[in-house]
């Protein structure tokens, strides 16, 4: 089978190379040039196209470099600064997996007259009666089938995911059985378009102004704070909020741009039982989701899986079993069976 590889330059691509190579694929790699400006961390830097074009040397086989920047800058880095600006919270690298990574990568590997793709992803495609669905990886620690809710079933059927069955310390092991340099590199944390060193209000504010805002509880109505840019808080957060007059923890309940006013209140004034869905987001493509229908809902990527039923009452939504802390908007849910880990959908929370 003729297999492109995407290497980002980490240790996970790496061994899902060498693991295709050593099954007796025929394998090319490919690392994705995504950010045109300055990158100090994530996935987009000099070294990591580096660590790629190595791993592939050291491998023995073809490395190529696919630029989409232009793409990179429209489908992720714009609508991440425009949902800031509307007050959201956006997830850049599930937009990044999901229009870069998958779609415009599987596109090319097509054209190309590739079988299949490849990813280092800590997840798991399995076929059941012939269908590919798409599970988590087993190692739960690492689990990513959070940032892969959004595929296709047609990419699914085209995608190989060599590691989702080792642990992280075995895909390690392997990398460094073999020879490869980056058996003990750190994995990626942060957003890659954005510099640890300047962090997220600098890169906000040379896109968009930022807006003040006072701090208002949500119980009495009374300013009890001030911030310089509403746009950097998150729903749920505690960081820069005081607590009140009461001496307790005040949080943040909801960001409203256009009035210049964020929202706080203690946390158990702020708990909500249910999440309204994304309508357009919806596509049900995976099993046919019928209201009432129990889940797992997961919505953020090293998240624990809440109970949940699904309900239509005019638009989607999720009732939760027990309350949670708010979710932003433009934050992604993904739905699993509760039977097994697999995933049923992914979805975007447009409001609580």
């Amino acid at each position: 089978m003729k297999v492109l590889v995407a290497m980002s330059g980490g240790v996970d691509s790496s061994v899902a190379a060498a693991l295709l190579l050593e099954a007796g694929h025929e394998v090319v790699g490919a690392t994705l040039k995504l950010w045109g400006g300055v990158s100090d961390s994530g996935c987009c830097s000099v070294a990591d196209v580096d660590d790629a074009r190595r791993v592939a040397q050291t491998l023995g086989v073809d490395h190529h470099v696919f630029n989409y920047a232009e793409e990179f800058e429209k489908h992720v880095v714009t609508p991440f600064v425009e949902g800031h600006a509307r007050g959201e919270s956006p997830n850049p690298c599930i937009e990044c997996n999901r229009h870069i990574k998958f779609d415009l990568l599987f596109e090319r590997a097509q054209r190309l007259g590739f079988d299949a793709v490849a990813t280092g992803h800590h997840a798991q495609v399995e076929w059941r009666a012939g269908e590919a669905l798409l599970t988590r990886g087993a190692d739960s620690a690492k689990d990513q089938s959070y940032v892969l809710g959004y595929l296709h079933r047609e990419q699914l059927e085209r995608l190989l995911l060599p590691i989702g069955a080792m642990t992280k310390s075995e895909v390690r092991a392997h990398a460094e059985r073999v020879g490869l340099r980056t058996w003990d590199k750190p994995d990626s944390q942060d957003v890659c378009f954005i510099e640890s060193s300047l962090g997220r209000e600098v890169f906000l504010r040379s896109r968009i102004p930022l807006s003040s805002a006072d701090l208002v509880d949500r119980a009495s109505g009374e300013v009890v704070g001030h911030t310089d840019a509403a746009e950097l808080m998150t729903v749920g957060q505690r960081r820069g909020v005081l607590p009140g007059r009461d001496g307790e923890k005040r949080f943040v309940a909801r960001v409203d741009i256009a009035r210049r006013r964020v929202e706080v209140g203690r946390l158990e004034e702020i708990m909500v039982d249910s999440l309204v869905l994304d309508q357009n987001s919806l596509s049900f493509a995976r099993d046919a989701l019928a209201p009432d229908t129990p889940l797992w809902a997961q919505w953020s990527a090293h998240g624990q899986p809440r109970r949940a039923t699904l309900r239509f009452r005019g638009e989607w939504s999720l009732d939760l079993d027990e309350a949670a802390r708010p979710v932003a908007a433009g934050q992604s849910v993904v739905l699993y069976s509760l039977s097994d880990p697999r995933v049923v959908e992914g979805a975007a929370l447009v409001r609580r």
